[in-house]
């Protein structure tokens, strides 16, 4: 692995404070598109079913799912669909061709089979989901916009992330890091030549993440890709904010887990130092660079 490890800016803008817009989880174009079953969509829907990569999932992809899907073609972010690159226990993520014949990831949110206990615990708490219902549909569908979100709020703090481009209630499509045949590797999978470096580099985008008022909630050597000599954090959909109740336990084992994955590297690492690193004042440390 390359021991070149370049970082992204943030973007230029006002500086992050403590607001949060509202995410709407309320039936969308989608929906509407599913009850309504006009000819056109029909006709796609079937199409779609047909697909060899779409035949195993007729039983948890519903009508709405394609409709979802058949609405980000309308609108011109999906052209064509490849093969799958993973199948989860709550999504499955396509290889697609997207806007201007770039590729591009299409990460579908199985509705039936998401654990959404498991996403409660992450979406109770946030103020961006204070009404939040109990219904199962519901909640996938606000784990998705959150995912979204918590991608924009990233990258404009200057975090290497997959750029979002749409979201459409289960279905959220985004950069595709890599191809299926050249696939970004996590860190897990690669011998990190210089993890000093590279431990520096993700200590700096946790700490834009936690003063871009974010805790990734799930980081480890797993959720830490390397591509083309950049570290990129991925799998945003359970972020949550600093204000959550659990914020701080969340981000004291994320602190655990990267420490102890380059100490194992032979990077000098320790999880309470990186936990001071991450949550230190701006006023503390200057410029607010890596140190």
């Amino acid at each position: 692995m390359t021991d070149e490890f370049g970082m992204v800016e943030p973007q230029e803008g006002e500086a992050f404070g403590d607001e949060w817009e509202e995410i709407d989880v309320s039936d969308d174009e989608a929906d509407r598109i599913a009850r309504r079953k006009d000819r056109d969509f029909d006709e796609f829907r079937i199409r779609l079913k047909d697909a060899d990569q779409f035949k195993v999932e007729q039983s948890v992809f519903d009508d709405a799912t394609f409709a979802a899907i058949y609405k980000l073609v309308q609108d011109g972010y999906i052209d064509a669909f490849g093969g799958p690159i993973s199948t989860g226990k709550e999504a499955n993520v396509f290889e697609a061709l997207g806007e201007d014949d770039t590729d591009v990831a299409v990460k579908i949110y199985r509705i039936n089979a998401s654990d959404f206990r498991h996403m409660r615990d992450y979406l109770e708490g946030d103020p961006r989901f204070e009404n939040i219902g109990h219904d199962k549909g519901q909640v996938v569908r606000a784990w998705v916009r959150k995912e979204y979100a918590n991608l924009e709020r990233a990258q404009r703090a200057g975090v290497r992330v997959p750029n979002p481009i749409a979201v459409q209630r289960n279905v959220l499509v985004m950069e595709l890091v890599g191809v299926v045949d050249d696939r970004a590797r996590r860190l897990s999978e690669v011998r990190v030549e210089n993890p000093q470096t590279a431990y520096e580099v993700v200590r700096e985008y946790m700490r834009r993440l936690h003063r871009a008022g974010l805790v990734h909630g799930d980081l480890s050597e797993y959720n830490l890709i390397i591509h083309e000599g950049e570290l990129v954090v991925i799998d945003l959909g359970q972020a949550v904010t600093v204000h959550h109740p659990n914020a701080e336990e969340f981000l004291r084992r994320d602190c655990r887990n990267v420490a102890n994955f380059f100490r194992r590297q032979g990077a000098d690492a320790d999880g309470d130092s990186l936990y001071e690193f991450v949550t230190a004042d701006e006023a503390e440390d200057g410029d607010g660079g890596a140190e």
